[in-house]
């Protein structure tokens, strides 16, 4: 294959095909989509959907086994942190403090390599916002 066309047509990361997953998911479950990989200096919120007059800020964390530890294991404290803070720029950006709900989702997956389905799991309310950003919900 051409170097230049390689650039432009690469095989889908682990991560990329969870989070594509992820929104199939979502939308099957009565959500809408309104952002993807949000990147703020502040962080990075995987997926945006609202649910009814909810905004949720969902974190997607996919794996190939859950040998070394669960995909939720990987959203700890100082991750949550992160997302908070991320979640709140999110929504002063938009105009949307005070105006909705919020909550903060995680789809965890494990995606073996052997082409096995899939398992999701959809954690609602998985945690609040952490740290000095609790406010905002």
């Amino acid at each position: 294959m051409l170097t230049w066309l390689r650039t432009f047509w690469r095989p889908k990361s682990l991560g990329e095909r969870g989070e594509s997953l992820a929104c199939r998911h979502l939308r099957r479950s009565g959500y809408t989509i309104v952002a993807r990989q949000d990147r703020t200096r502040l962080g990075e919120i995987d997926i945006v959907a609202v649910q009814k007059r909810t905004i949720v800020f969902v974190e997607v964390k996919t794996r190939a086994a859950a040998e070394k530890g669960t995909p939720t294991e990987a959203v700890n404290a100082e991750k949550q942190e992160r997302l908070t803070r991320a979640a709140l720029s999110y929504m002063r950006r938009h105009d949307l403090l005070g105006n909705c709900a919020a909550r903060f989702d995680v789809i965890a997956i494990v995606w073996p390599d052997d082409h096995a389905k899939p398992t999701i799991d959809h954690i609602e309310n998985a945690f609040e916002p952490t740290g000095q950003f609790q406010m905002f919900s």
